[in-house]
């Protein structure tokens, strides 16, 4: 058995985070000792670790929710799960053609500082004229 500190403390979340999950029903309530502490067993344990790992990998609390569901049901299909992975990864995808349009727009502000105003009053930086200019 585990109290909520040594659960949280073996699954690499914080106490607060148990509560939280408690709380929306992704970990089922923990069973109360005499003096009303919280107990766990290893299935909380195996379960609250699932639900850390799952949102590691930027799952949604809903997809948790969903994936957590069908990694016990035995008459749900594995392409519901591939279907939520494939739609994840998806997004993580056109996340990153994002993140590397801004990377690239930043190490622009960065050379243009560099090049045209570095050392000189901060108000006239060139980055501020970019940050100020309507997008293209």
């Amino acid at each position: 058995m585990f109290t909520i500190g040594k659960l949280a403390k073996a699954a690499g979340v914080t106490t607060p985070t148990v509560r939280y999950y408690e709380e929306i029903g992704l970990l089922p309530e923990a069973e109360r000792t005499a003096s009303g502490q919280r107990a766990y067993g290893a299935e909380d344990l195996e379960r609250l670790t699932f639900i850390r790992r799952c949102r590691d990998f930027g799952f949604s609390i809903d997809r948790v929710r969903l994936l957590a569901g069908l990694s016990i049901s035995p008459d749900k299909d594995c392409r519901e799960v591939g279907d939520i992975a494939r739609g994840h990864l998806k997004e993580v995808q056109e996340k990153m053609v994002e993140l590397k349009a801004l990377e690239r727009d930043l190490q622009r502000f960065v050379a243009e500082c560099d090049a045209v105003c570095c050392g000189g009053p901060g108000r006239e930086c060139v980055v501020f004229e970019d940050l100020r200019a309507a997008k293209q």
